[in-house]
């Protein structure tokens, strides 16, 4: 008999609500939920490989134990005490500090991993802490610590009233928002009066625009100056109801007087009518907002393109304005919360044992964990714990780093994979995967075009000899730390009890009293509760002293004068940027068929004048070198891609041998990161520089000559 559950896609930003229709314990279909609040029975491809990463022959159920290149089943009570000795081992031989912990992307839709694996990690009392923030989305932090007053308090488009909608370095018709979570971003976008793309690349977004602009990668932060000199030289700035509480607009007029748009052209690749028309386009339309995303952040000014972006907001009279950049009121508010404990987030309050790269939230740059690996002297990391990661295939010069992971003394990873990252562990506890365990976007909730709230509870029991992540971390941390980290860890109730307490205090819980929200109410709304549009937040939601915006922060003021000298830079060459696609997530949905059959999608997309000069066509294999390495690549002659740059999609890479992955081994593709400089990044924030990356092409065949 057929029965039918209400759950959450957690493969993606856009968190679509999902019916799963299940057989004798066989998943016979997923289909989008028509009365889901947000995404309204929308779905992407992903949400479909569910079933594929369910019923996973390669998904890892047990403990494994390496010896040598030998993998070996164990019990869970062996395969902790191991770990527990090592680790132990690595602290007391070497002190806190060579225990390194890396997280991946996954941990930001894992209710469980949030609740428990976040208090875990911090408890080890490393500095070595690790994540895929610093090759995603630190910049955008940063700005939201330094001009908000707390890390986490990052503005969203408000893209269900806005009228213009201009978009730099994002995608979200691929990605369905991404800090910005808005399932079926097409049909919002369609919505729009009128978009505009400004990106390196024709994207699938920029398919749906009005106007498309190529920029140069790794120049937005000089068109975003250029266009902060329009709004002040033609007297466009109008910060609205908001203007008692801003700080250092008239810094700001100075800082962009040296950056006229006539100056910037050269460097940017965008004209400067176009820049004057875009900025009188911003100031003058009453429901405006500017978005920028991941290629704003992975670039060598990603710190001051993301402060600038919010400042061209403000400046506009579009910040906490409905149709501007907003803010949520999220069931589950983890702002008080932080601000309870005293951390609101931190920048620079230590640097990294060997490069002095900045600290942040806690984390050091990834970019610095290979070095840290292999070098030398006290501090340096000697055991490692990676947790819903593959940083082999995710973090700038994989190559190197993957070298690096044989030589440290004991390394654990918690994931469900024997993939390119985990076959360097000395153990691997594979965790339950989505439909199995219960599920609230803890997270992205504060980041959602639309205020909602969701539990979802497990479609499958788990197994007996199954553990959830959550009990994983719980049961390291009782081992490693001692008898009083359950206590420290939420008492160890799991996540519901922590679910719970967060909604009755949240500002939709106790204080609306028999209308609060509580844990049994969301029980009984199988598909979601609408907690309606985003609201006017400022300036109370505001975490710094005196309840201010600080638009002219001296951090990014200090770091105007290196991007000054971009403008004198010799451009020669090609530059490499990363791409999304649509049914893919980073490295970890390549082992559903369904979503890497067809046609090859990791090839490399150059302009047809740059395959030209180099003797390319369209199909022809390439060497693609950097200072980093080389790789083999298949060829994509199109106009899609601006001249002088070249795009690989990240994520592929999957012909490493020991790896457990058989689908994703006969689509292996190759590792964009085998190129990409782990010495290139944003001197200001540590920030990967995974787009600008110098490379040379070359045809394949003049190799085989030689």
């Amino acid at each position: 008999m057929a029965t039918t559950h209400r759950h959450s896609c957690t493969l993606c930003e856009a968190t679509c609500g999902i019916t799963v229709t299940v057989e004798r314990d066989r998943v016979t279909d997923i289909r989008g939920d028509e009365a889901d609040p947000l995404s309204r029975g929308y779905i992407c491809p992903k949400a479909t490989a569910l079933a594929d990463v369910h019923h996973d022959p390669d998904r890892l159920r047990t403990p494994l134990v390496r010896f040598g290149d030998e993998w070996v089943e164990t019990s869970w009570p062996a395969a902790f005490e191991l770990v527990a000795a090592g680790l132990r081992e690595v602290r007391e031989r070497h002190g806190k500090d060579a225990l390194a912990v890396y997280q991946g992307n996954p941990s930001a839709h894992n209710f469980g991993l949030l609740t428990y694996g976040l208090p875990f990690f911090r408890a080890l009392g490393t500095r070595n802490l690790y994540s895929a923030t610093s090759v995603d989305q630190l910049p955008h932090m940063l700005a939201a610590l330094e001009m908000f007053g707390h890390q986490l308090l990052m503005p969203v488009p408000d893209i269900d009233r806005t009228d213009l909608f201009v978009c730099l370095g994002g995608n979200p018709a691929v990605s369905n928002g991404s800090i910005m979570t808005a399932p079926n971003v097409r049909a919002r976008l369609k919505a729009v009066r009128r978009v505009v793309v400004i990106d390196p690349r024709r994207t699938e977004t920029a398919g749906l625009a009005d106007e498309h602009l190529f920029i140069r990668p790794g120049t937005d932060a000089l068109l975003l100056l250029s266009l902060i000199e329009v709004l002040f030289a033609e007297n466009l700035v109008c910060t609205g109801r908001l203007t008692p509480h801003l700080v250092g607009v008239d810094i700001l007029r100075e800082v962009a007087r040296g950056f006229p748009a006539e100056r910037t052209e050269p460097v940017t690749g965008v004209p400067a009518e176009r820049v004057r028309a875009l900025a009188r386009e911003l100031a003058e339309t009453p429901r405006a907002v500017l978005y920028g995303r991941v290629g704003v952040c992975t670039q060598e000014f990603g710190g001051l393109a993301a402060w600038l972006v919010v400042v061209v907001n403000a400046l506009t009279g579009h910040l906490d304005e409905p149709g501007g950049a907003m803010f949520t009121t999220p069931a589950v508010d983890v702002l008080p919360l932080a601000a309870l404990t005293g951390h609101r987030g931190s920048f620079g309050t230590y640097r990294s044992r060997v490069r002095g790269l900045p600290e942040f939230g806690g984390e050091l740059p990834v970019a610095a964990l290979a070095e840290e690996i292999e070098t030398p002297g006290e501090g340096r990391i000697r055991g490692l714990i990676t947790s819903a990661g593959n940083p082999v295939l995710s973090t700038p010069n994989g190559a190197r780093l993957e070298r690096a992971l044989d030589g440290l003394d004991f390394m654990v990873s918690i994931d469900p994979y024997l993939n390119e990252t985990t076959r360097h562990a000395d153990v691997i506890l594979p965790p339950t995967v989505h439909l199995e365990r219960s599920h609230y976007e803890l997270a992205l909730a504060n980041y959602s075009v639309r205020n909602v709230a969701k539990y979802s509870p497990p479609v499958f029991r788990r197994g007996p000899d199954q553990r959830h992540d959550w009990e994983i971390v719980l049961e390291l941390a009782t081992r490693v730390l001692g008898g009083g980290a359950p206590a420290r860890l939420l008492g160890g109730l799991g996540p519901e009890a922590v679910l719970e307490a967060g909604l009755l205090a949240g500002p939709h819980g106790l204080r609306k009293l028999h209308k609060g929200l509580s844990l049994w109410k969301l029980k009984r709304e199988p598909h979601g509760v609408d907690l309606g549009p985003l609201e006017r937040r400022l300036p109370g939601r505001l975490a710094t002293r005196g309840r201010k915006v600080h638009l002219a922060p001296k951090s990014y003021l200090d770091d105007v004068p290196r991007l000054r000298g971009l403008l004198e830079r010799e451009r020669t060459g090609l530059v490499l940027i990363g791409r999304r696609q649509l049914r893919s997530n980073n490295s970890w949905m390549h082992n559903s068929e369904r979503l890497v059959k067809g046609k090859p999608r990791c090839t490399l997309l150059v302009h047809p004048d740059d395959a030209r000069e180099r003797g390319l066509d369209d199909g022809d294999r390439a060497l693609l070198s950097s200072a980093s390495g080389t790789i083999a690549v298949p060829v994509e002659v199109t106009d899609a891609i601006m001249p002088g740059v070249v795009s690989l999609p990240h994520g592929w890479g999957h012909h490493r041998d020991g790896v457990r992955l058989g689908v994703a081994a006969a689509h292996a593709g190759v590792s964009a990161n085998d190129v990409t400089d782990e010495r290139l990044v944003d001197a200001l924030t540590g920030t990967a520089a995974l787009s600008g990356v110098p490379v040379e092409l070359t045809p394949e065949r003049e190799l085989s000559k030689s």
